[in-house]
């Protein structure tokens, strides 16, 4: 394993470890309002909202990384 993989690990977890946190303080529920995808706003815990909005920046970032692009062929 190289060390760059290790550190990417180490930061995810760390980044992961930050979520599950947050989750346990934030216990209570509050309005999320996004008006450009929903016309009412979402009522659900704190940690819930959280959750989901690192897991589409998770999964944004999985596309944007792994995303196609060309043959390969500049590539050593």
């Amino acid at each position: 394993m190289n060390a760059k993989a290790l550190i990417r690990t180490f930061v995810f977890l760390l980044i992961l470890f930050l979520v599950i946190y947050v989750g346990t303080e934030n216990t209570q529920r509050v309005d999320f309002r996004f008006p450009l995808l929903l016309d009412k706003p979402v009522r659900a815990s704190a940690a819930w909202i959280f959750f989901a909005v690192f897991a589409v920046g998770v999964f944004g970032g999985t596309l944007l990384h792994a995303g196609g692009g060309g043959d390969g062929k500049g590539k050593k």
